[in-house]
């Protein structure tokens, strides 16, 4: 960094923005929206920064690929606001988050092996008054009904109709393609992505898309875990830094 510096220690907004390649605007939106602390003003009005706005701007930027651009951004700002503490409990929403999602992961695999052992002797749908009615089982996934319409005309789910009311019911394995559904939509999967899989699991052998792509949660969810450690070095070393802890 000291290659950068300028006279009494001070930094332009290019040599800010050239060590992580963004532009000059991008120094200016981040102390606008108060990721960085404020600028210091030469004689002319232009803005100077320093080693410590170079630290808040690394703090940033590694705590993106964990928490998100979002929260990253709340972070630094209630940091830079004084309030360390909602900058921690946000911190821990991320990382709760992150629990959840993995959670997330070991009930889809749970699920896969639910799937492959009952394979054979899964339930098919009868016409039957046994069932759920789709607000019923939106309720019980935590989704909107709509949700569940959308779902059916992607295929993820395949409800029968009610002869009498004409309404939509779900039995035991559309419950279960809705909730393997939810699950991987949690995990970012697009529609058509899980419809293939589901299909494929209802056929009962063809598992081994599902399996690649829960190996691949699996790589995504390590990656964030590393990059919230990442981040959370860099927001320490900033912390550091403020003249408070000076």
């Amino acid at each position: 960094m000291g290659q950068n510096l300028q006279t009494g220690g001070r930094l332009r907004p290019i040599d800010l923005a050239r060590g992580h390649g963004l532009s000059t605007q991008a120094i200016r939106n981040y102390e606008e929206a108060g990721i960085l602390p404020a600028a210091g003003r030469t004689p002319h009005g232009y803005r100077t920064y320093t080693a410590l706005h170079a630290a808040a701007l690394r703090a940033f930027l590694a705590l993106v690929p964990g928490h998100g651009h979002r929260t990253a951004t709340s972070i630094m700002r209630a940091v830079n606001q004084g309030a360390v503490e909602e900058a921690f409990r946000l911190i821990d929403e991320s990382h709760a988050g992150l629990l959840d999602d993995r959670q997330t992961l070991q009930a889809v695999e749970s699920a896969l092996r639910d799937l492959t052992a009952g394979a054979e002797t899964a339930p098919a749908a009868t016409s039957g008054p046994g069932g759920t009615f789709v607000g019923p089982l939106a309720r019980r996934l935590g989704i909107r009904p709509a949700t569940l319409r959308k779902w059916e005309q992607a295929g993820l789910v395949s409800p029968r109709r009610d002869p009498r009311t004409g309404y939509r019911v779900y039995d035991e394995a559309d419950v279960r393609d809705a909730r393997l559904a939810r699950q991987l939509r949690r995990g970012g999967y697009p529609l058509e992505r899980i419809a293939r899989l589901i299909a494929h699991v209802r056929a009962a052998g063809g598992l081994e898309p599902l399996a690649a792509a829960l190996s691949d949660w699996h790589g995504r969810l390590s990656a964030r875990g590393r990059a919230m450690l990442a981040g959370a070095a860099e927001l320490e070393a900033y912390l550091r830094e403020l003249p408070e802890n000076a």
